[in-house]
């Protein structure tokens, strides 16, 4: 109640800026046509009294029907696919909206948005998958059979699912050095493992336990690929204990490298894979997104990595830490 109240008396303009979680995350299309419509939705749903997470669950299946019109090679299902998936990112930026608007935050939410965007790429390359399969592969007489499979899981698990968490993961960093421990979302291995054990076995649990353990497990693959910076956090918990304690400078000098690799985890996340996703599919040849995806997103992961690594490297040098 208190959240709407104040939520209330501020404007459209005011209540968008603030949904925001800061200006060097938020990506373009984000800014000027993802967010204002899903603040409207947002709005709407909540003088209904919709709960967030139904809004979540709307989404999935929203999602799944863009699988499916995608799997058809005719042009109005593709245009239908478009729409759905279109509706189902709209519906994704409403549910935190919401969550923010109405104070609704929950540890079901929170499993729900992470599930959601997996099902949604799951249905949509397993669609391709099938599409393909009985096609020919481009100037051959050969169809695609087994090999679209090898493509598509090539592309799904080892491009796009690591390309996925390590954008997140850097601007979750990012924002943890802009505002803090309480505008980030940097989660540890070590927290979310001592979560899961310290909860109690049984059905009661069961769906917190499996939440923790997993989310545990993908926190340890993000920070594994990223020794540089787990140095850096350690050398900072160490001698500042909180981020809010660090020098004002030593932050300005991270966001500042910082800063232009965030154009890279933005290409790395939603709007430019569905882009290439919509218009490979209208076209009749979504192979052209697979190869996309283990070729010029993978160049851009790993050129992100490497600056990325070599910005903590350089921040832990120039305070002479490993020294110490």
């Amino acid at each position: 109640m208190g959240a709407n109240k104040q939520n209330s008396t501020l404007t459209f303009k005011q209540l968008l800026q603030s949904s925001f979680k800061s200006e060097d995350t938020e990506e373009w299309l984000d800014i000027h046509f993802t967010r204002p419509i899903g603040l409207v939705f947002a709005l709407f749903w909540n003088k209904l009294g919709v709960h967030p997470n139904a809004i979540t669950i709307l989404s999935i299946f929203l999602g799944m029907a863009a699988g499916w019109m995608f799997y058809h090679t005719d042009l109005w299902h593709n245009i239908a696919g478009v729409f759905f998936l279109m509706f189902a990112n709209f519906c994704d930026s409403t549910d935190g909206q919401m969550a923010r608007l109405t104070g609704k935050k929950t540890l079901t939410g929170r499993i729900l948005d992470g599930f959601s965007g997996d099902v949604w790429f799951f249905s949509i390359y397993l669609a391709i998958v099938l599409r393909l399969m009985p096609q020919q592969m481009p100037y051959t007489n050969t169809t695609w059979g087994i090999w679209i499979w090898v493509l598509a899981a090539t592309a799904g698990f080892l491009c796009h699912s690591p390309q996925s968490s390590l954008s997140d993961y850097y601007r979750q960093i990012h924002l943890w050095f802009l505002k803090g421990k309480y505008g980030s979302e940097l989660d540890s291995y070590k927290q979310q493992r001592a979560i899961y054990d310290s909860l109690p076995k049984g059905k009661d649990h069961f769906w917190k336990r499996a939440f923790h353990y997993h989310y545990a497990n993908y926190c340890k693959g993000q920070e594994q690929r990223t020794p540089s910076f787990q140095q850096l956090h350690k050398n900072i918990i160490e001698r500042y204990g909180e981020i809010e304690h660090v020098p004002q400078s030593i932050r300005n000098d991270f966001l500042r490298g910082s800063r232009p690799l965030m154009k890279y985890t933005n290409i790395l996340t939603f709007n430019i894979r569905a882009i290439c996703i919509y218009i490979t599919c209208l076209l009749n040849c979504p192979w052209v997104y697979l190869i996309i995806e283990i070729t010029i997103m993978t160049i851009i992961y790993i050129y992100m990595h490497r600056q990325h690594e070599q910005l903590c490297t350089n921040i832990i040098n120039k305070q002479s830490w490993q020294k110490d």
